[in-house]
């Protein structure tokens, strides 16, 4: 397979970092690779478009006001975007891809391609083989989400937070997070609307009907930060099609793709850190005999499969089907 080269905007964030340490790990065939940030310094060009153009696949790992500026006139000038902010996940006409997820939603004519929510990306995951074997009705789910999800800002305020109250310093005031994050949990992810939910929660809903193929499910989210790095866990209660068993939903889940399913015990999320697939486990029905009201608990590394390597494999899929 030859290779093709690649630019990353936002190289100097943790997740344009983790896009290159994933695109090594992978062995993608990748050329030369340009990294970009907001302005240029050691080994990093300042973000233009003049800059970005020569390169046939644009990763942007940076803001949305960078994605909406850049990637429509790179994808005019026939370059492939991978971008992980939301601008334009829910475009219509644009595929938000998992692609152990949704796979058939890439096309050949496909340039722009977001990058899902990290934590619409772990539960659809973990909810596709569901799915696939006995259709779903409604999802309610509760996250626990990851400093990491607020880029190396949410990392940085934790570990200071961490720092001051194990030293007994005065905490610095939360300015990435709502409330301090150090030995806490805060119940808000984004702005409220009028209804009571929140930005995230809205995401959550909204991506999860688009990559599951379902925009009529009912999802509802509660989105919590929690003191953790990187690794977000959910719990999962849904509502199948049909009636079905824990059994048949066990079998499913354990030979889907990009997912780990575990029979017995509980996973947590410092024990994913650093890796690339979906952990499920405490898969139960909601109470004894039923048949379509279930319960799982489901944990990935946010930065990874929530992110970076999300967006690598989007681009892996277009290489393998020669889209690229």
């Amino acid at each position: 397979m030859s290779s093709v080269d690649v630019a990353i905007v936002g190289a100097t964030g943790v997740v344009g970092e983790t896009i290159l340490r994933v695109l090594e790990e992978r062995g993608v065939a990748v050329g030369q690779v340009g990294r970009f940030a907001s302005r240029a310094r050691d080994g990093v060009q300042a973000t233009t478009l003049e800059a970005l153009a020569p390169y046939p696949v644009v990763f942007f790992a940076s803001t949305e006001d960078a994605s909406a500026e850049y990637a429509p006139a790179l994808v005019k000038r026939g370059a492939v975007v991978i971008d992980n902010s939301a601008t334009f996940r829910m475009t219509e006409g644009v595929p938000l891809v998992i692609p152990e997820v949704n796979p058939d939603a890439v096309a050949r004519e496909h340039r722009l391609f977001p990058v899902a929510n990290c934590t619409a990306i772990i539960l659809c995951t973990a909810l596709a083989p569901v799915r696939d074997a006995a259709g779903l009705r409604a999802v309610r789910v509760a996250t626990y989400q990851a400093a990491s999800g607020a880029g190396r800002a949410g990392l940085d305020e934790l570990l200071a937070g961490e720092r001051a109250l194990a030293n007994g310093d005065p905490e610095p005031a939360a300015t990435v997070f709502p409330r301090p994050l150090a030995r806490n949990v805060v119940p808000q992810i984004g702005g409220f609307d009028a209804s009571g939910y929140t930005g995230e929660e809205r995401k959550v809903r909204e991506e999860t009907r688009k990559m599951l193929g379902l925009p009529e499910l009912f999802v509802s989210a509660t989105t919590v930060r929690v003191p953790v790095r990187t690794a977000h866990s959910e719990a999962v209660w849904f509502e199948t099609e049909r009636e079905t068993s824990v059994e048949e939903l066990a079998a499913a889940c354990a030979r889907a793709p990009g997912v780990v399913f575990h029979r017995d015990g509980i996973v947590t999320p410092r024990e994913v850190e650093g890796t690339d697939l979906v952990h499920v486990a405490r898969l139960h029905a909601e109470e004894d005999g039923a048949t379509r009201h279930f319960m799982l608990w489901c944990v990935g590394d946010q930065l990874r499969k929530g992110a970076a390597t999300n967006a690598v494999q989007i681009l892996e899929l277009l290489l393998e089907r020669g889209f690229v």
